[in-house]
Parts: structure tokens; sequence; C-alpha cells
């Protein structure tokens, strides 16, 4: 699971959507990563996000899973207001055990996975041997960043 937000406090978006997310039915929240700060992959015109990763179990298939966190991200007040632009929450799964899945509103692994090093360095973190589907192994999608704009924040603590 990622996490990131740019908007009114970045790291209490973060934490309150760590909290909802080990709410959810038949869901738990086993690790995360520290929070790191990374400049916006989008427009530069906004401020830097801080991000984390996620991991958690779930009886949640992936569409209903999908459902729920984009009713986090509603409750919490997340507004779209441009393509990779600033927000106060954004929730992505990131992987769901070995599954390969491609849908209009749902790609896993995610789509963008082996370009952000705003994912691969925190979820490196909290599982270093992580193979990707279909891609590799994390120590060589790591290897192959052109380069990474991240800094730990703090330890991650909800």
């Amino acid at each position: 699971m990622g996490l990131g937000s740019n908007l009114s406090n970045p790291v209490k978006q973060i934490n309150q959507a760590v909290v909802t997310l080990g709410s959810l039915p038949k869901t738990s929240v086993i690790t995360c990563s520290k929070l790191y700060g990374s400049a916006p992959q989008g427009p530069q015109d906004q401020p830097d996000f801080v991000n984390a990763v996620c991991q958690l179990t779930t009886e949640l298939l992936p569409l209903a899973l999908l459902s729920a966190l984009q009713g986090i991200e509603l409750a919490q007040g997340r507004v779209k207001k441009r393509h990779w632009g600033e927000r106060l929450i954004d929730l992505d799964i990131l992987l769901f055990d070995d599954v390969t899945l491609s849908l209009p509103e749902l790609t896993i692994p995610h789509i963008e996975i082996s370009n952000r090093d705003f994912v691969l360095i925190p979820l490196f973190e909290i599982a270093p041997d992580l193979i990707v589907p279909n891609q590799g192994s994390l120590r060589n999608l790591i290897a192959q960043l052109k380069t990474t704009y991240l800094h730990p924040l703090s330890l991650f603590t909800v």
C-alpha cells in the first residue's frame, strides 16, 4: 500500500489514513515504513510530498480494497485538482500477493511502481527480498533508478 500527501499537514494525513486502513473489515496493518519526503513527480509548483508504504493483510478482494481506499480518500477530503497534482491523501494498491491484474480502474502491480523512488525505497525498507511480479527484485529495480529525491523524515508512528 502506497501513501502520499502534500497538503494540510501531510504527516497527520498519512497517520490518519493508516489508522483508518487498520479499521477496514477483515484488514490489518502489519508494518509501515518510515516517512519520506520527496519532490513532486508532476507539476513542480506544489509542495513536496510525504510518502510511506504499509503492508496489509486483508480478506477483501482487490476491487473491494480499491473501493475502500477511495472511500478513505474521500472521507479525508481528497479532491483531485490536476493530474499528479497536490492532494490531501493518495492511497495506492502497489501489490496484492502475487496477483497481476489489468483493468481500466486497477492495475496490479501498480503501473508506475518501477519508476517511483518514493515507493521502491520505502518498500525495500519493509520487504527487502520482495520480488515484484513480472518486474524483478526490489534491489534490481532500485539499482535501475536514474536518481532519487527522497530523504527520510522520521520514524513512522501511528
